[in-house]
């Protein structure tokens, strides 16, 4: 049984004025999967997010979430994607509370589900409840990074999007972040992965993408092949060693 398409991202080309950042660039993301997207600084990570999200606009090529394209039904997508930036994009003047309630109207969270929903990403995340009643512009970067995870999942989203999401978490934190990354990915969602930390998307995504010169030079799939777990750090440096 073919394995439904749940992203598909073909020929994708991206340019700032005169330097190339996407150049043909083409995968697909399965159904229930977690996928990792990797490779190095300035490389074309984020640009390749912020396209498929509707941020950027992209020179040519086509990119297609749950059969939605992202150029004709941006707002159709939006609605079911999650989206984690490597840094923080909060409106700091609200309270962490005041923010949960803004992102679950956009969204339209019921309301008899909203505080049990903030409430057990809160306790797995360790993000005390109390601290919710402040500012989030005094909080730490971890705490603000911890808002954006919780308030990603508030209306349940069937693509979950993250950009570096480990960025100023401590490692319990982290590897509370790793388990629910699978579990959502168990749950029959859509995982979207990109990070520097090699062993982390090696220990928890399904299959990976290296991707140098705005293309993908190589795709691994770890549950095939787990022994490749152990060597993506090696074929990350081969990569960039021959390009």
């Amino acid at each position: 049984m073919e394995k439904k398409k749940d992203i598909i991202i073909a020929n994708l080309n991206k340019s700032y004025g005169q330097k190339k950042v996407l150049t043909d660039l083409s995968l697909e993301v399965y159904e229930g999967e977690l996928f990792g997207f990797i490779g190095r600084n300035g490389i074309g990570k984020s640009t390749t997010i912020d396209c498929m999200i509707g941020m950027k606009k992209f020179d040519s090529g086509t990119i297609k979430i749950f059969d939605y394209d992202i150029t004709t039904d941006p707002i159709e997508i939006k609605k079911i994607i999650g989206y984690v930036s490597s840094e923080p994009i909060l409106y700091e003047e609200m309270t962490g509370i005041e923010y949960f309630k803004f992102i679950s109207n956009i969204y339209k969270v019921e309301p008899s589900t909203f505080k049990e929903k903030y409430t057990k990403l809160c306790e797995r995340l360790e993000f005390n409840l109390e601290d919710l009643s402040f500012p989030i512009s005094g909080y730490s970067h971890g705490m603000k990074q911890k808002i954006s995870l919780i308030s990603s999942l508030l209306h349940n989203p069937k693509i979950w999007i993250l950009d570096e999401p480990t960025v100023g978490l401590d490692f319990m934190a982290v590897e509370e972040l790793k388990k629910m990354m699978v579990e959502y990915a168990k749950m029959g969602n859509t995982v979207f992965l990109t990070s520097h930390n090699i062993d982390f998307v090696s220990d928890i995504c399904n299959r990976v993408a290296i991707i140098n010169k705005g293309n993908v030079k190589g795709l691994y799939d770890l549950d095939e092949d787990p022994s490749i777990k152990d060597k993506l750090k090696d074929i990350f440096i081969k990569i960039y060693d021959e390009n």
